[in-house]
């Protein structure tokens, strides 16, 4: 089964950067669905264009997140410093954020990776008694600028 396409807007998102990184930041993103196709996506326009999945209504239960940066994509994990990584493919020193850096798509398929996405969706927060329906939800700078002016 295929992943679910990416929301037209993620996509208008991602056109700042290069077709390289649009690329492999969808390939981040189908290799996620493609584990949890039942995960919500929360992107954020900040800093990075930032898209967290989540099973839950809540973002701050995601259990893995990307950030496009300039010359590849950061594949981060909220409890990363907690997962197994026997390829030691996990970087960053916080409480426990980690992230790999993906600056090729063929980086997907090495040893590890997969078994990351998996570790963080066997740990990941899931609605008691109850499945979440998928969904979409895209904050950009003017959709916050339009918030903040109804306040």
């Amino acid at each position: 089964m295929r992943p679910r396409p990416p929301d037209r807007q993620y996509l208008k998102l991602l056109e700042r950067h290069t077709n390289a990184v649009q690329k492999i930041a969808l390939a981040v993103r189908r290799l996620i669905l493609e584990e949890a196709p039942e995960a919500s996506e929360f992107i954020y326009e900040v800093y990075t264009i930032a898209d967290h999945f989540s099973f839950t209504d809540r973002p701050g239960d995601a259990f893995v997140f990307t950030t496009t940066q300039t010359g590849w994509v950061n594949l981060g994990f909220n409890f990363g410093a907690f997962l197994p990584d026997p390829a030691g493919l996990l970087k960053g020193d916080g409480k426990s954020i980690r992230h790999v850096r993906i600056a090729q798509p063929s980086e997907l398929t090495a040893p590890g990776v997969g078994e990351l996405i998996r570790s963080a969706i066997a740990r990941a927060e899931r609605p008691e008694g109850k499945s979440c329906k998928p969904r979409i939800v895209v904050r950009t700078k003017q959709s916050a600028a339009k918030r903040s002016r109804r306040d």
